[in-house]
């Protein structure tokens, strides 16, 4: 019986785990962190060109001792509700293993709970961000990986203090310069091509009169 129940215990330990691990919903996590970001309300970034400088702390009305747990920071770029409609794949979802809101890491950095000054970093937008309306977010993570507490730039329906990024065009200029010296060469080429043809020509006529 014994040998039977040790299975069967280390497997429902196992179950437990996998079900209780990683399921944490942004509902049930305090929002202790002070998030800052550059871009103003409504301001257009290009994609792969433009900046954001980001900045965190715990804020003032957070409990003394309550970020002793927090040992990474991850600061992401989040999709607001008017660039979510109709997007399955941007969804927002409570459980944050399964929420697609943040699809964007901006920067990852340790937390030190002794240190209360102002964590800041600058990330360039990546080329591949599509055309959308953003707000920024940062998760607090303990030991074991797990979200403790959040911040953003927004408020809890997220409709403040969004910004919007322009996704680069299918067209890039060196490209068109490529295309324009391709187009230049073989116009070129079809020219000689044509005028030795009519020189060959006239060689041969002149050739077959003699």
């Amino acid at each position: 019986m014994a040998a039977h129940g040790f299975p069967l215990t280390a497997l429902f330990l196992l179950c437990f785990l996998g079900f209780s691990h990683g399921h944490i919903h942004l509902s049930s996590i305090p929002r202790t962190l002070e998030v800052t970001a550059s871009p103003k309300s409504g301001q257009v970034l290009k994609a792969g060109v433009d900046k954001i400088s980001v900045s965190w702390v715990l804020n003032g009305a957070a409990k003394v001792g309550s970020d002793l747990a927090y040992k990474s920071v991850k600061v992401k770029l989040c999709y607001a509700p008017v660039s979510q409609v109709d997007r399955a794949w941007r969804k927002t979802e409570d459980d944050l293993a399964k929420d697609k809101t943040c699809q964007f890491q901006i920067v990852e950095k340790p937390y030190n709970p002794s240190n209360k000054t102002v964590q800041k970093a600058e990330w360039t937008v990546k080329r591949d961000t599509p055309t959308a309306t953003f707000f920024v977010r940062a998760y607090a993570f303990n030991s074991a990986g797990d979200e403790v507490a959040y911040g953003q730039t927004t408020d809890e329906k997220k409709g403040t203090n969004l910004f919007q990024v322009e996704a680069i065009s299918g067209r890039h200029a060196s490209l068109d310069i490529a295309s324009a010296c391709f187009s230049a060469f073989s116009v070129l080429s079809l020219t000689g091509f044509f005028i030795a043809g009519k020189r060959k020509a006239k060689k041969a006529a002149a050739a077959e009169g003699h």
